[in-house]
């Protein structure tokens, strides 16, 4: 099997690591994410959680990792198959701050857990997780197969992991105003109501460097996950990618 070069597209000019340059960009614009995320999608990114976690849930796992978690949507949607805990690790400490909150809120406190984490590095046992979740943060790992590999060792054999990102349709007039949008009203709109104005230029650089479809179920492979599939939702603007160990 051909090995997938991924390209490391970083959110600021700098010289400073990508994951340094994540945490701030994350930092930057968490009070302002949740709203500038379901405005961007119109609430379907919702729906796209929902579609993935019905997949994780017909084996039942107990423990559940939502890794670069943000403010904790997936792990919030993660309560709906009943799990006995989901942990939501990310590198950014003000989204986790405003999952805490939300968390609060929603009387959540005993069955999610936010730890500031690195994907490279995790701090828990190997074959610890059930299932893992991860929602639009694959793409920002600095090291995609470091990442994806330690994602695979603290995954239960037999546990399932889903990933959600964001990708280019391939109806060539859906990809043409897809593009549009992520080129031109999505950083327009981030500029607008966040402060950090890279942001949202980096997302649809990140998206257009990111391996699509089955290219990324390769990499997935070669990190050692079985079974990998992936599917494209509402007319291919994201892809649900599916492994297992």
């Amino acid at each position: 099997m051909t090995t997938q070069k991924v390209e490391n597209i970083k959110p600021y000019e700098s010289n400073s690591e990508k994951k340094v340059q994540i945490e701030r960009m994350f930092d930057n614009i968490a009070g302002q994410y949740d709203f500038l995320n379901h405005f961007l999608t119109a609430g379907i990114d919702i729906l796209w959680r929902k579609k993935a976690i019905q997949y994780i849930g017909l084996r039942k796992p107990q423990i559940i990792l939502d890794m670069a978690t943000g403010t904790g949507d997936f792990a919030f949607e993660a309560l709906a198959i009943h799990p006995k805990k989901v942990i939501g690790v990310d590198l950014s400490q003000n989204m986790l701050n405003v999952g805490i909150e939300k968390s609060k809120q929603k009387n959540t406190t005993e069955q999610i857990e936010f730890v500031k984490g690195d994907s490279e590095a995790l701090e828990y046992d190997t074959n610890y997780f059930d299932a893992i979740t991860v929602g639009f943060g694959v793409r920002n790992f600095e090291h995609l197969e470091n990442g994806l590999s330690e994602l695979y060792r603290v995954l239960k054999p037999g546990g399932e992991i889903v990933i959600l990102e964001p990708s280019f349709p391939k109806n060539p007039i859906l990809r043409f105003l897809f593009t549009i949008h992520f080129r031109y009203i999505t950083p327009f709109f981030g500029k607008l109501f966040a402060k950090d104005h890279s942001a949202y230029s980096y997302l649809p650089n990140s998206v257009a460097a990111f391996p699509e479809g089955q290219h990324f179920c390769d990499v997935l492979t070669q990190v050692g996950f079985k079974n990998t599939k992936f599917k494209s939702l509402t007319f291919g603007i994201c892809t649900l990618f599916i492994g297992e160990k």
